[in-house]
């Protein structure tokens, strides 16, 4: 599994997470410990970040073509990937998406990707 985005330790258990204010969202695909439903198979709490025992970003680097990537997201055989080469040409070369000014988007076959590599910052 890709992973990019908070995630935050409770009770000796790590939830993806979304930070809202001085709380913490925590979600879990299936009910329990006071999880409330927010749709089917996507349950949340909301606790102090007083609380939780470790809050975190992760994300998931890779290399694609000998260039620098973030990915973003995994579907079948293909990973969503962001370059961060930063340089325009090679972006263009490896025919991404401009997403947003400066930032170059695409699919990339997983099977080509290398160096894949979880960082918790």
């Amino acid at each position: 599994m890709m992973r990019d985005g908070y995630v935050a330790r409770w009770r000796g258990r790590e939830y993806e997470a979304s930070p809202d204010g001085e709380s913490m969202r925590l979600y879990q695909p299936g009910p329990g410990d006071d999880f409330e439903q927010v749709r089917p198979g996507r349950f949340v709490r909301v606790l102090p970040v007083a609380e939780l025992e470790d809050v975190a970003y992760v994300r998931t680097t890779c290399t694609w073509k000998g260039e620098p990537f973030i990915v973003l997201a995994e579907h079948d055989t293909w990973l969503r990937v962001e370059y961060t080469g930063g340089r325009w040409p090679m972006a263009q070369s490896l025919g991404l998406e401009e997403f947003d000014f400066g930032v170059y988007q695409g699919w990339a076959p997983a099977n080509e990707v290398t160096d894949l590599r979880e960082h918790r910052i």
